[in-house]
């Protein structure tokens, strides 16, 4: 099998295999297609924008998907305990939804525990495909996003 180095790299930076370290954390910001966004169980995939947040922060990562409408929602689990389910497509556990809602007080997050996953797939030639379900309070929340695999922004922050 042969994986294209933009796509190895992006698969390295969303699946890391070591936690870095305590105080660290890295930010990036993905551009594609979000062709699904479900919060609470209610459809938002027509007004989900085309971008993508991924963190890694101590030995969480999340992945953060927003609407036009100002709603968000990021799916986050322990790093340490992702799985491989194929040699291209890693699966990461989600023990935590945070449906968000923007306001005059700022971007107002409802953390809660969820049992879920997050899968990255090699769809087509220099495509990846993020997926995420997860299920929390007895409601449905799932967002899935293209890229070309080539971040947007990059940032490190000691």
């Amino acid at each position: 099998m042969t994986i294209r180095l933009p796509l190895l790299a992006l698969l390295t930076a969303l699946c890391p295999l070591a936690a870095p370290p305590a105080a660290a954390q890295t930010a990036l910001t993905l551009t594609g297609t979000c062709e699904r966004l479900v919060i609470g169980g209610q459809d938002l995939s027509a007004s989900c924008r085309g971008t993508l947040m991924n963190t890694v922060a101590r030995s969480r990562t999340s992945f953060g998907f927003a609407s036009s409408e100002g709603q968000s929602l990021t799916f986050s689990g322990t790093g340490a305990q992702q799985e491989r389910t194929e040699e291209s497509d890693p699966l990461q556990p989600i023990n935590l939804v945070s449906p968000g809602r923007s306001g005059p007080e700022g971007v107002v997050q409802t953390p809660t525990p969820a049992v879920g996953s997050c899968r990255f797939s090699t769809p087509g030639a220099g495509k990846t495909a993020i997926t995420c379900e997860a299920s929390a309070g007895g409601k449905d929340y799932a967002g899935t996003f293209v890229t070309d695999a080539k971040p947007a922004e990059s940032a490190q922050k000691p």
